[in-house]
């Protein structure tokens, strides 16, 4: 049997979270902001623990450095509820860091990705793979080792019986040199946002973008930001979802993270595509209400009650 619901395999680093700044940095010049914290980072790492919040069963599959940074990245999931046992300690690598300056619906990142550099399909817990319903990889292109083996990965997972999510998130380098046509077959569910679809597919609109995909892809769900979602079904179907509009956010590090979290732990239940989205779009929005990518994801019975009370919104664990 499948013990664990879902691996969530991929990067992981510490966020340090600048709100309320004022003003743009400028090279040579110094400016303020008025909050700061220090949260679990890494896209993969904020999808664990708030599926894991929501009840689901996930471990994580990642590599840290042996230091002060990652102690605090396992002590953080384990306190969510992820298991950690996979998890890889470098003694040549530093643990990542991002620093995020957070500017109301937008913020800029620069990210110093260390140890979760060099995490590749040699580094991959077969056995834990086999174990699992489903793998969820996310920031693939922050990843040089895994990026270099996706497709060997891929293959490993399908072959385990387990099924899978790709969320590619930005490309740094803005190369976006990845075989979409030979990937996707191959994915589940692909969760890319708008921007980042256009941009891999080399595409000015979204029309577009999803015709170049509309053949490889099983599902895809492209995450709209304020405007909601939007999900290409196999049949070919689009279906768009108004997104839960939050009036007072305070920040939105980790919302299409927590988009991916609702839509899998859906997804791995044996929910439809539908409630799938819905569940997605409720907990992107949710994760808006607080600092970081977990800091709404107190508890499941929190996570529903702020759907209730902001968005009046029933959300279905």
């Amino acid at each position: 049997m499948k013990k664990t619901d879902i691996i969530a395999l991929g990067e992981l680093n510490v966020d340090l979270i600048l709100n309320d700044i004022n003003g743009l940095p400028t090279v040579g010049k110094e400016i303020i902001a008025e909050k700061m914290v220090m949260t679990l980072g890494s896209s993969t790492a904020i999808f664990a623990a708030n599926a894991a919040t929501l009840g689901a069963e996930v471990a994580f599959m990642g590599m840290v450095g042996h230091d002060d940074f990652g102690a605090f990245v396992k002590n953080n999931l384990r306190q969510k509820g992820v298991e950690t046992s996979f998890i890889s300690e470098s003694d040549n690598y530093s643990t990542g860091l991002t620093v995020v300056l957070s500017y109301k619906e937008d913020r800029a990142n620069v990210t110093y990705p260390g140890a979760m550099n060099f995490m590749g399909i040699n580094e991959i817990n077969g056995d834990a793979i086999k174990n699992a319903k489903h793998v969820h990889i996310s920031s693939l292109f922050m990843q040089e080792a895994l990026h270099r083996d996706i497709v060997g990965i891929l293959k490993l997972i399908k072959k385990s019986g387990a099924t899978i999510s790709l969320d590619t998130q930005w490309d740094p380098s803005e190369k976006w040199d990845l075989d979409y046509r030979q990937i996707l077959p191959m994915v589940d569910v692909f969760m890319p946002n708008e921007t980042e679809l256009k941009a891999l597919t080399r595409t000015d609109n979204i029309k577009d973008a999803i015709e170049r995909i509309r053949d490889y892809a099983n599902v895809a769900v492209i995450k709209k930001g304020s405007n909601g979602s939007l999900m290409l079904k196999q049949n070919g179907e689009l279906k768009n979802l108004p997104a839960c509009i939050n009036i007072n956010v305070v920040d939105t590090v980790g919302a299409g993270d927590s988009f991916n979290a609702g839509f899998i732990h859906a997804f791995v239940k044996g929910e439809s595509l539908e409630e799938c989205q819905e569940a997605g779009n409720i907990t992107g929005a949710v994760n808006t209400t607080a600092a970081g990518g977990t800091g709404a994801f107190i508890s499941k019975d929190k996570v529903s009650e702020i759907a209730c009370r902001q968005f009046g919104k029933i959300l279905s664990l």
